[in-house]
Parts: structure tokens; sequence; C-alpha cells
């Protein structure tokens, strides 16, 4: 009797390890993807660029947007087109219109601080990308901008610090002086030179993000110092100018140059055609993937606008002519 019982019970649970095995061989469904899903219906997100007619903003714009359609929420561009009156204006717009979530690129520190306290007031989350504003909202995507300066710096002592053989002389090119990419990043650069008393900068100007302005500015320090060393200059779109006016000047292998910026495909043509001795390079898409996960995490712990303060600082990576790889840079998908 003992014997036929257990027969029947293996035969039972057999039955059901097949029922089982057959089942999982079907596949079963995920018991969190509805919920995910759900999650971002009805949801829209917006992007605020200083501009949208460079490489930076388009691969943000075009991780943000293949995210949007992924997940099915909604996406849209204000594009103020270099103007900050126009986007403080477009930022008041958005408020009002209330978007789940506002991606904001700053033109400078303090224009879009109050703003920024408005919109998370009215319940906006909102996302700062690569270039910060005194007021920090619920997150910051970008580069460290006081290490960037200081790896800038760094490169330039080795060039033409102690040792080198060459006068110290350096010209920095800024942006806009008071866009967070300027003020964070002098101040690395600063903190590397006041350690090495042999290099002298002979000038540090703004030249507004204008690739004209930094050409004219360059070219006014080779005149004035044709044993000019090096050139720190920061964003790579602005700093083809002052690359043309070494080049003019028949200094491309005299003049070390250094910049940053977001590794697109130019980038890499401009460094391995001796257009920049260096690039650091902060990964703009990369930042996009980044924009893309604090979108969907807030977007599902849906924390009280203003409660959380996360920041997320992007690798930097030093491209020269020895190091530049077939990966090392990144371009639009066609159509884009």
């Amino acid at each position: 009797m003992r014997s036929f019982t257990r027969a029947i019970c293996t035969a039972i649970g057999l039955a059901a390890f097949a029922a089982g095995t057959a089942a999982l061989a079907d596949g079963i469904v995920d018991p969190d993807r509805a919920g995910y899903q759900e999650t971002f219906k009805g949801r829209k997100v917006a992007f605020l660029p200083i501009s949208m007619g460079f490489d930076l903003s388009q691969a943000w714009s075009h991780q943000l947007e293949t995210q949007a359609n992924e997940l099915g929420y909604g996406y849209e561009v204000r594009d103020p087109n270099w103007s900050t009156d126009a986007g403080a204006q477009a930022l008041t717009q958005l408020i009002s219109e209330k978007p789940d979530v506002i991606v904001v690129q700053n033109p400078d520190i303090q224009s879009y601080a109050r703003l920024l306290k408005q919109a998370e007031r009215a319940g906006i989350y909102v996302l700062q990308i690569n270039m910060k504003s005194a007021y920090l909202t619920e997150g910051y995507v970008g580069s460290d901008y006081n290490r960037l300066g200081e790896m800038a710096a760094e490169r330039i002592v080795e060039q033409c610090g102690e040792g080198s053989g060459k006068s110290g002389k350096v010209s920095i090119v800024q942006g806009v002086l008071t866009g967070g990419a300027s003020v964070y990043q002098i101040e690395g650069v600063s903190r590397v030179f006041a350690e090495h008393p042999e290099i002298e900068v002979v000038s540090n100007q703004a030249a507004d993000w204008d690739a004209s302005k930094a050409k004219a500015i360059t070219q006014t320090v080779l005149q004035q110092h044709p044993d000019l060393c090096g050139v720190i200059g920061f964003w790579d779109g602005m700093d083809t100018g002052s690359a043309a006016a070494i080049k003019e000047a028949g200094k491309t292998d005299d003049v070390y140059i250094i910049t940053s910026g977001g590794g697109a495909t130019s980038a890499c043509d401009a460094v391995s055609g001796d257009v920049f001795d260096a690039l650091i390079n902060y990964d703009a898409m990369g930042q996009g993937r980044d924009l893309n996960t604090m979108v969907k995490t807030l977007l599902q712990l849906k924390p009280e606008a203003g409660s959380v303060k996360i920041l997320q600082y992007s690798p930097l990576t030093v491209l020269t002519k020895d190091s530049l790889q077939a990966n090392s840079c990144w371009s639009l998908p066609e159509g884009r």
C-alpha cells in the first residue's frame, strides 16, 4: 500500500514538474512590465537647449527623443537659438504648460535660476545638462568642469612647463564668462597654473562660444607673442577659430592647442587632422543616456519636486592622435 501511495505521489510530482517545464518553455509574462510601461503613458518631457544648431544639443535630443518614442510619452524641443531672453520666455511658457520633466541647458549660472525654482514649486522635475545653474534642481548631468580645467592645464604644463625648453606662454580662450563651463573650468586651470610659476598666462579672454571671435583673439595674441607655447580653449566648436589662426600663422607645430567637447565624429577628425593636439571628451551621447535614466527614475519614484538633488558627472577622456580608436567618437544616425 505504501509503495502504491509513493508511486501515486511520484506520478503527480512528475506531472506537475512537466507542466511547469512546459510553461517555462513557452515563457512567462514579466509581472512588473505592464506597470512599468503604464508609468510613462501620458507623460511629457521638454528640452530647452541653448540652441539646436550644434552637435551637443543634437546628441542629447536624439537620445531623449529615442526613449520617448520607445516608452510612448510626449517629447518636444524649444529652441531659443542662442538668445537668453528667448530661452527665459520659453522656460516661463513651459512652466505654465506643466510638463512632467524639463531638461535645461543653462546659458549661464544665474539667468534661469529663479525660473528653475519656480518650475520646482509648480511640481515639475528639472534636469540640467552640461551647463549648471547656481541653483541645483533634481539633477545635473554633465562635466565636472573643475576637473576638466585641471586636466587641460596639466597637459599644457607637460608641453610648456619646466624642462620643455619653451616660453611657457599660454593663452586661455573662454566661452561666456558667466557660463558654468567657464566659471568652473577656469578655477581648475588657475589652480594648476598657480603651482607652476614658469607658466605665464599672456591672455585670458572670452569668445562667447563664437569661432570667429576665438580666431580674432588668437590672431592678436600670436602677433603680440610670436613665441606662444599653448592655447586652452573651452569648447571645440569655438576653438576651431583658434586653430585656424594658429595654422594661418604657420605655428601648427609650435603652439599646442587643447580643447574639450562632446566627442562627435568631427572632434576625432579635428584631432587626427592636427587641428587640435588634444581634446577632452565628455561624450554627449553618454550624457543623453544618463539623462534618460534620470527621467525614468524620477517618473517611477515620483519624489516631491525639489526634494532630491542628483549629480551625474560624465567620464572624461583625453583624445590625442595616438589614443584615437574606431569607437572614440560618435555620429548621429542618418536622417537626423
